[in-house]
């Protein structure tokens, strides 16, 4: 077991909220926070748009690949974060469950994606204040 905290995203497809937080988590948490991201019924790939959004705040994540949700996942999670897979995410007491209702970005443009990614950005900022300890004050 790792000593950092960790997060899970979960969505339906895990093509494009799950991926984009996934991608910001790992990105601002330099490291600091084992990131997992799956979907209740993964999608063949990445939604190119959310690609592209994420690729314009310096954000690559081309490399993923939509994943299957597994209990075995959810449980070695700190934090599971869902956005619109309804039920079907397995419980777990002592795992901190939050709902993220953001729309999906499937079939939208990128002017609609980076509206869901820029919100996702924000939600992400706020939950790696709850993560990790603030650093000391700088003098």
């Amino acid at each position: 077991m790792s000593d950092r905290p960790s997060a899970m995203f979960v969505c339906v497809h895990n093509a494009g909220r799950s991926q984009m937080a996934a991608g910001f988590m790992r990105e601002l948490s330099g490291g600091q926070v084992e990131v997992r991201s799956a979907g209740s019924m993964p999608a063949d790939q990445i939604n190119p748009v959310a690609v592209e959004a994420m690729r314009e705040v310096g954000i690559d994540i081309t490399a993923e690949r939509p994943k299957v949700l597994t209990p075995e996942a959810v449980e070695v999670s700190d934090v599971v974060i869902t956005m619109g897979c309804g039920d079907v995410c397995p419980y777990f007491p002592g795992v901190r469950y939050e709902d993220w209702v953001l729309e999906d970005p499937a079939g939208q443009g990128i002017e609609k994606v980076r509206e869901v990614r820029d919100e996702i950005r924000g939600r992400i900022e706020k939950l790696l204040a709850e993560l990790l300890p603030a650093p000391a004050e700088q003098a």
